[in-house]
């Protein structure tokens, strides 16, 4: 199963970490444990010590007079920095490396990684424009799904699933394709949403009702494979959803949402924690359908707004080629 191997994945936002607390990450198949120091710098080693195999993100992080930080073995505390090396008991002499330190790409607060694999693609410069313009909110939703990566982006680029899988968050009641705009491994899908009525009993029960209109207009901005932007625009602000994909293995796939947004008024600054709330039962919406679904089922049915789906197939067989654009429409 491929997970195309060789494009860039955005591991985590530096907020994600902790100072001084061990992360662990997966990607490819193999498991890195990342920490953070006093002084911002970010290492990542391979998560097995190599003494008896001990998960590394399971133990602590040691701070050095200089505000660097080690990462400390919970079964025997041997301490491992940056450069994969340890001091073993005994002696007072730094070791050869022990471990391969996962080569990261630092823009800004984003960790990048092509996974120790060759890149075959640029890290998009999106998200980089987004934090110079924007108020960063947080991050929130960060979890580790039972699908292949395939599976994944199918879903979330599915624009139909928005009135099933999501009716009960939004009362999505149908959804009215407008416009998708294919240029490779970058697009544009343009959507609107009527919800249904509801009155002030529902929006009690909904609290997450009293921030949208009666129709809701979508604009995704897709880049081929790791990110969706959702740019979304309402009377107190605008705000910018950023849905995350990371490979962890053939058959795990992680997922995570990062937020940005645009006071217009005190209200929307008011609201920045319900948005990171309603983005966080929106992940978990689609973890659970995700486990309700035989993906190996032969599809007899095609619904009209499956375009997106048909661009995630496309890039994904021909990764990492990109194919003349052809599925633009409106």
């Amino acid at each position: 199963m491929s997970m195309l191997e060789g494009a860039p994945w955005l591991l985590a936002h530096k907020s994600m970490l902790a100072v001084n607390k061990p992360f662990k990450v997966s990607i490819y198949g193999k498991d890195y444990v990342l920490w953070k120091d006093r002084q911002g710098n970010i290492n990542a080693l391979p998560n097995a010590c190599p003494h008896m195999g001990a998960m590394l993100s399971a133990g602590w992080c040691s701070e050095r007079e200089d505000k660097t930080s080690v990462v400390v073995c919970p079964f025997h505390a041997l301490e491992f920095d940056g450069t994969g090396c340890t001091v073993l008991p005994g002696s007072k002499k730094k070791t050869l490396p022990q471990l391969e330190p996962l080569e990261l790409i630092i823009e800004g607060d984003f960790i990048w990684s092509y996974g120790g694999k060759e890149p075959q693609q640029p890290i998009p410069n999106i998200l980089n424009q987004l934090a110079a313009e924007y108020e960063f909110i947080g991050c929130t939703a960060d979890t580790s799904v039972e699908t292949d990566l395939l599976s994944l982006l199918l879903n979330m680029h599915d624009y139909n699933h928005q009135n099933g899988t999501h009716r009960s968050l939004f009362q999505i009641q149908e959804v009215n394709f407008e416009k998708f705009i294919d240029s490779g491994h970058h697009s544009h899908a343009y959507f609107s949403m009527p919800l249904a009525l509801t009155d002030l009993k529902d929006k009690l029960k909904n609290p997450g009702l009293f921030l949208f209109p009666e129709v809701l207009t979508a604009h995704l901005e897709n880049y081929f494979p790791s990110l969706v932007i959702l740019h979304g625009e309402m009377s107190g602000g605008i705000f910018k959803q950023i849905h995350l994909f990371v490979p962890e293995s053939p058959m795990q796939s992680r997922t995570y949402v990062m937020m940005f947004g645009l006071a217009k008024n005190p209200i929307f600054k008011l609201l920045k924690q319900k948005f990171l709330d309603l983005a966080k039962v929106v992940v978990a919406q689609d973890t659970e359908i995700l486990g309700k679904i035989y993906p190996q089922t032969p599809q007899k049915i095609k619904l009209n707004n499956e375009v997106g789906m048909d661009w995630v197939r496309r890039n994904f067989e021909n990764y990492p080629q990109v194919v003349q654009p052809n599925l633009s429409r409106n």
